[in-house]
């Protein structure tokens, strides 16, 4: 149960951080918008650092926030597939949660916002060409480096890292993979980064916007899944475990 709540808890940061930049940067008359891509990218950089440093200290020990790590990971042992799926659905809903905050802080400025697409944005990604088969390599490229860099940087090869340090290496990661591979689809790179808000913007009285794209959503749940696999395969090949 412990591991469900700091999963929970933990994604729930990562979105309040993550979709709050892109609130902060998007938005109509907020102090920081048209920011840039920099922002951005430096800005979920440090969701991740915070949600897993939320995650471990209510005690996921993982710390994963994200579902297709939370497969691969199970496909070494970590978890019971059956562990897997609660996990997963525990980050859907601390999205949805996290989502529903960023909604809330940035409450005037929806009405004040025309563009329908620019607030989705914030709490979905898009692609910046709608090419289905190119968005799904873009993603199963950003979650395949992602899966792959974290095993590297905790490998047995590397030793022990000192405690606490962990958290900022991942967000060092995450921040690279946004400012090299993020321009096409937005760096989804986690089905519950992107589920869990799209379902909130669905549900929640946001003043103004439009459609969820459903048509879309399907890519940044499916691809990282296959990303994960991917970075297994390549792992397991290199007798990284």
């Amino acid at each position: 149960m412990d591991n469900l709540i700091g999963e929970f808890f933990g994604t729930m940061v990562l979105i309040v951080f993550g979709a709050g930049v892109c609130a902060c940067n998007t938005l109509t008359k907020s102090k920081g918008q048209n920011g840039g891509w920099i922002c951005i990218t430096v800005g979920w950089g440090f969701a991740v650092t915070l949600g897993v440093f939320t995650a471990t200290t209510l005690g996921a020990p993982q710390g994963d926030l994200n579902p297709a790590v939370t497969l691969a990971k199970t496909m070494i042992g970590i978890y019971t597939f059956e562990q897997f799926l609660a996990t997963s659905v525990v980050q859907i809903l601390g999205a949805m949660a996290g989502a529903a905050i960023v909604w809330l802080a940035y409450l005037p400025h929806w009405a004040e916002t025309e563009d329908k697409a620019a607030k989705l944005g914030i709490f979905c990604t898009a692609p910046a060409i709608r090419n289905y088969p190119a968005n799904i390599l873009c993603e199963i490229i950003g979650t395949f480096f992602l899966v792959f860099v974290i095993w590297m940087i905790f490998s047995k090869q590397v030793g022990a890292i000192p405690p606490g340090v962990g958290p900022y290496i991942v967000g060092v990661l995450i921040w690279a993979i946004g400012l090299s591979l993020g321009g096409p689809t937005g760096y989804a790179i986690n089905p519950a980064r992107d589920l869990g808000p799209r379902l909130a913007h669905a549900i929640l009285p946001i003043a103004g916007k439009g459609g969820s794209d459903w048509g879309y959503a399907w890519v940044p749940v499916v691809a990282p899944i296959i990303g994960a696999l991917v970075a297994y395969g390549v792992a397991s090949a290199l007798s990284i475990f």
